[in-house]
């Protein structure tokens, strides 16, 4: 590489990083304008970041620093926080406060990093009580926050859509009390494989609302684009808040040409993505490991093969903005 092209690389990775720097600032408010992500001029708006694993396994990575590490390094433009309600060694149903304490870290952090934050209540059950009880909480806390949105159920797996609409809709009634504007996302059946069923059957009378659709490159074939580009036409808003190159079950080969082929498939469509997870699990979805330090700072030896892919993708496209 020359030095002329050397300077273009340094200036483009420059203006990436100044873009990224003021970023909430930059698109305010965001809103559901037909199928779209907007930002608070009405524009088009396409968040791609990662998912810190569940916090009740790793909880070293919840922190102000790796939030700060994530927008700088990575070129995140959104984190998400994924609060283990059942599992794990701090599960929120056991250590409420605890699980509060961390997800309210990644909050602040992105909040001061200026970007945008989802506040992912991970659980694969109906926990309806406890749900409506956090949600009211977190929502009168941090509503008046454009960087705040809502998952309020990760990944519904054999409860029904009528089971999975009721409660999305009570939870939605509470954060709808504390925060009238902030985006709040909703899970289908089948690991969020199912967004046909909420296609057929949405939630009504709330704004702002949007479904999430979960991919793993290796496993989910073209069929689950193809649906979820018949749910889009139908008219349901649709946020890819979990995704990943390998299997299904997190572990397995990393398949690049899928995985790319669905990055095709989201930018086309201008949907947001994010990728899961900043963890150091021995298996192919965690990106870390072990020796990654709890604040970022990390050196590409820390990095497994799917955080240095997941790296370079968002520092790719992340620069489109």
């Amino acid at each position: 590489m020359n030095f002329k092209s050397k300077i273009i690389l340094l200036l483009l990775a420059l203006s990436c990083s100044m873009a990224n720097a003021q970023f909430v600032k930059k698109h305010g408010q965001l809103s559901v304008k037909g199928t779209q992500l907007v930002d608070k001029d009405q524009n088009p708006i396409v968040l791609r970041g990662v998912s810190l694993g569940w916090h009740s396994i790793w909880p070293r990575f919840y922190n102000q620093k790796t939030v700060d590490w994530l927008k700088k390094d990575f070129d995140c433009t959104i984190i998400r926080a994924a609060m283990g309600i059942e599992i794990g060694d701090h599960p929120y149903m056991k250590e409420p406060d605890f699980a509060k304490e961390k997800i309210e870290s990644v909050i602040k952090g992105a909040i001061k990093s200026d970007i945008y934050v989802i506040i992912d209540w991970h659980s694969h059950n109906v926990n309806l009580k406890e749900a409506k009880e956090y949600f009211d909480e977190i929502s009168k806390k941090y509503g008046k926050y454009p960087n705040v949105i809502y998952e309020v159920f990760n990944e519904p797996d054999y409860e029904t859509w009528p089971e999975v609409k009721a409660y999305a809709e009570e939870v939605i009634k509470v954060i709808r009390a504390n925060d009238p504007d902030n985006i709040i996302l909703v899970g289908c059946p089948k690991w969020d494989q199912d967004v046909n069923l909420p296609a057929a059957d949405p939630i009504k009378g709330y704004s702002n609302l949007m479904y999430t659709m979960h991919f793993y490159a290796a496993t989910h074939e073209k069929w689950l684009r193809d649906r979820t580009d018949e749910a889009i036409k139908s008219g349901l808003p649709i946020f890819v808040s979990e995704s990943a190159g390998m299997e299904a079950t997190g572990d397995g080969p990393m398949n690049y040409k899928a995985w790319q082929e669905y990055i095709d498939w989201m930018e086309e469509r201008k949907l947001s993505w994010i990728v899961w997870s900043v963890s150091d699990k021995d298996e192919t979805c965690s990106m870390l490991k072990k020796s990654a330090s709890s604040e970022g700072n990390w050196k590409e030896d820390d990095l497994k093969e799917s955080g240095l892919k997941t790296r370079e993708f968002l520092k790719k496209y992340n620069i489109k903005k």
